[in-house]
């Protein structure tokens, strides 16, 4: 999508009849402030540790998003990193182009989960590229990127790693799995990384900047580059604006650890929307199980009072059955409840 304004949404990205959110006001603030947690209160060695993993076993129960504070992540590597996506989305449409999505590639500039020509757009680009393992990385993305936001993108990499590895191992604890089993699914997992870039829409009741869904991974930490607001989440049925804190990332819960938490833990649907007059941007990543692995609910998990909700399947089948269909909710989670299967069969 190239910069530029133009008064009218073209019929490709109007997406008539979108659910509107509930217009902010302090009763409904206060209903929907997002859990906070602090991650040096959750790794200390005193009595605040098991007050903040209680916290958070709350947070991936009831919300499937809570805001992270304190996590540790350099704050100068954050700001040189906005610094980095902002100017790659400010470059010529002629530049960015060099990046462009290969067919049947998601990885590039471009966007996500077009499986149609028929199918409407959302309102906004997007970069994306797998970061971990790096012997899966493209040669023709990383490498090629400009210096700053290159060495940006490899150290923010191995931050995150270690941050989202570390909140799955307290999210294993606060479920009493036994301890192996989540660094199983996801030690030595799939990383990406996807930098959104939302323009100035003359019609933004008409448009979406990323349609309603919910996450495939494991975990997904986002970062908000500028100061403009856009993500909602639907919780109780209805959409909220989910508003960040200051150098606070935003970190929600996707299918795949719904399916090894056997349920007890949600992904939740989110959207992003757009604003009449700035532009937004954000750095979504995402970490997954091991390709090489499986996918099911954790064993230690299983009792006969609590049966296996899902189907264990090979890591690589499930991300097929995500990229193969438009986003749209949680279709893919649903797919792999075990009664949809037997429903099938009977």
């Amino acid at each position: 999508m190239a910069k530029g304004r133009i008064s009218q949404v073209p019929n490709r990205y109007v997406r008539p009849g979108q659910d509107l959110p509930v217009i902010p006001n302090t009763d409904v603030e206060s209903l929907l402030q997002l859990p906070i947690i602090d991650m040096e209160r959750l790794t200390s060695s005193d009595f605040t540790s098991s007050e903040e993993l209680e916290r958070l076993d709350h947070a991936c129960k009831e919300w499937g998003f809570f805001q992270l504070i304190k996590h540790g992540v350099n704050s100068s590597l954050v700001e040189k990193l906005k610094k980095g996506v902002e100017e790659f989305f400010n470059l010529p449409i002629e530049e960015k182009n060099k990046y462009n999505q290969l067919p049947g590639d998601v990885e590039g500039f471009g966007q996500a989960f077009v499986v149609s020509e028929e199918q409407k757009l959302d309102w906004g680009d997007m970069f994306y590229i797998i970061t971990l393992p790096t012997n899966i990385r493209k040669p023709h993305l990383l490498p090629n990127l400009p210096l700053q936001l290159r060495e940006a993108i490899e150290a923010y990499a191995i931050e995150l790693e270690k941050l989202a590895l570390k909140l799955l191992e307290y999210m294993a604890k606060a479920l009493k799995m036994e301890a192996n089993e989540i660094r199983t699914v996801y030690e030595g997992g799939m990383q990406g990384m996807r930098m959104n870039y939302y323009p100035p829409c003359p019609q933004p009741d008409l448009a979406i900047g990323l349609a309603p869904h919910s996450d495939i991974q494991g975990i997904t930490i986002l970062l908000q580059v500028n100061e403009v607001e856009g993500l909602e989440i639907k919780k109780d049925g209805r959409w909220f604006p989910a508003k960040p804190l200051s150098n606070a990332f935003l970190v929600n819960l996707g299918d795949s650890l719904e399916i090894v938490s056997n349920g007890i833990y949600k992904s939740i649907e989110h959207r992003a929307t757009v604003n009449a007059e700035k532009e937004r941007l954000s750095i979504a990543t995402f970490y997954s199980p091991k390709l090489d692995g499986e996918i099911g609910p954790a064993p230690s998990l299983i009792t006969s009072q609590t049966p296996a909700l899902f189907k264990r399947v090979g890591v690589a089948d499930f991300f097929k059955l995500f990229l193969s269909r438009e986003l749209r909710g949680k279709s893919c989670v649903e797919q792999m409840r075990i009664q949809n299967k037997e429903s099938k069969n009977a």
